[in-house]
């Protein structure tokens, strides 16, 4: 139930920032959405979903201003390389952090 009541405050929140003015809510819900499903059981197939969904300029990286959630939270975490993005192989890390 807290993830739910999470990822329904995270829509509101990017609803509402200017910086995201851009951002297709439809889309955020979805990546909010199976963010809040993942597990460290989940599969890499619904990581690469995910990835998906926050690559909203489909540059094969996700920028601190696409990440959402426990994403956003670990960001630099995430970030191995250090190049301010996160590639599909990074992003996978998060699997390790819902442990």
């Amino acid at each position: 139930m807290k993830k739910a009541v999470a990822s329904f405050v995270l829509i509101a929140v990017l609803a509402s920032c200017n910086s995201v003015k851009n951002v297709n809510t439809s889309t955020a819900s979805q990546a909010a959405s199976l963010l809040s499903s993942l597990s460290s059981n989940s599969t890499l197939q619904q990581v690469a979903g995910l990835f998906s969904l926050l690559d909203t300029d489909n540059n094969s990286a996700i920028s601190s201003s696409e990440a959402v959630g426990s994403v956003s939270e670990n960001f630099d975490t995430l970030d191995t390389d250090n190049d301010s993005s996160l590639n599909l192989t990074e992003l996978e890390g998060i699997l390790a952090l819902l442990k």
